[in-house]
């Protein structure tokens, strides 16, 4: 018979049975205090999920074997940012052929737009690309030109053009466009980085932030937010949507109203800095802030549950801290939190 020739593995059939089989990548991250950029030597073992890191300038071990729990395999690749122990690391370079060979054929970014008058299918769409196993390295919704995703996925261009025909069944047939070609991706995103993020910003929307822990649901909680309606049948509307991440310092002056207040502080703290999450600016009617805190529901799952089992930390929260998204709590801060992250951190 015909000499079959065996494909090369891909990322996601990498063998976690082999505890000695390990990964490298070069990263950076920015130091906050100093302002300069540091490189590390990044090791990665999949069966373990073991972390270890090597300080490039001062050729010292900066970090010795550890295990980072949260750190998947997935989550590794070319302009991914991951976090080890509330750092923000950026995944610049393969660190050896073995790995360059593993990532670079098989790991791939695809971009596709969702166009604006398909906004309240938005959350559906992404939804669609998270059960079809793409990851959503970043989101921005600008305002003439739709929201712009990055997807991650092995194959990721060939497998997006593949979804295309069952996207426009589904959604319509200018609803979202996709990358041709990994080249086409990288053109796309380059536009949507450079233009500035949508947002009202006129002290009548709220902000949610869809956290670190809760991400893998982003479709299904975008879904529900523009979805729900309240007693009087008024709903909300997402006029603004971008990925964040953020450094410990950011984060501990965005939640600096809950130093000494909320017991679980420090945990909320690690969590936000844990990894990439998104941004909604989200409008309505009435007093948006309060309405959609009850969308939001009570901070602990297990109460939202038991009271409020509609609500959004009901259905996708975990526990006190990782309980899917963040709100606004107060009406007097809904335009100071949506200032914090569609204008002062733009500008930052």
């Amino acid at each position: 018979g015909a000499v079959r020739t065996p494909t090369p593995p891909t990322a996601a059939m990498v063998s976690a049975a082999d505890p000695t089989e390990k990964f490298a990548f070069i990263v950076e991250w920015l130091d906050p205090h100093s302002g300069l950029t540091r490189r590390y030597q990044f090791l990665y073992w999949p069966a373990t999920r073991d972390v270890e890191m090597f300080d490039l300038k001062n050729r010292r071990a900066f970090l010795k074997k550890t295990p980072i729990p949260t750190l998947a395999m997935e989550d590794l690749f070319l302009g991914a940012v991951v976090a080890v122990y509330a750092r923000q690391l950026k995944v610049v370079a393969f660190g050896d052929a073995f790995t360059e060979a593993r990532f670079a054929t098989t790991r791939q970014r695809a971009y596709a737009v969702v166009s604006e008058k398909c906004a309240k299918q938005l959350g559906k769409t992404i939804n669609a690309f998270q059960k079809s196993g793409f990851s959503v390295a970043d989101l921005k919704m600008v305002a003439g030109k739709g929201t712009g995703l990055a997807l991650v996925a092995d194959g990721a261009v060939e497998k997006l053009r593949a979804m295309l025909p069952e996207l426009e069944q589904h959604f319509g047939a200018e609803c979202v466009s996709v990358s041709e070609s990994v080249e086409a991706a990288a053109t796309m995103e380059a536009e949507f980085q450079t233009a500035p993020a949508s947002c009202k910003l006129d002290g009548s929307t709220t902000l949610c932030l869809v956290k670190p822990s809760a991400m893998e649901h982003l479709g299904l909680v975008m879904d529900k937010i523009v979805s729900a309606t309240d007693g009087d049948g008024r709903e909300f509307v997402i006029v603004g949507a971008k990925t964040f991440a953020l450094d410990r310092v950011a984060a501990l002056e965005f939640y600096e109203v809950y130093r000494g207040v909320a017991p679980e502080f420090s945990m909320m703290v690690d969590e936000i800095t844990s990894g990439a999450f998104v941004a909604l600016e989200v409008a309505g009617d009435g007093n948006v802030v309060s309405r959609f805190r009850e969308l939001a529901g009570p901070v602990d799952p297990e109460m939202a549950r038991a009271v409020r089992p509609k609500s959004l930390r009901a259905a996708f929260g975990f526990d006190k801290v990782r309980n899917a998204v963040h709100c606004t709590d107060l009406p007097e801060d809904g335009a100071l939190e949506t200032h914090y992250f569609f204008k002062i951190l733009q500008e930052a």
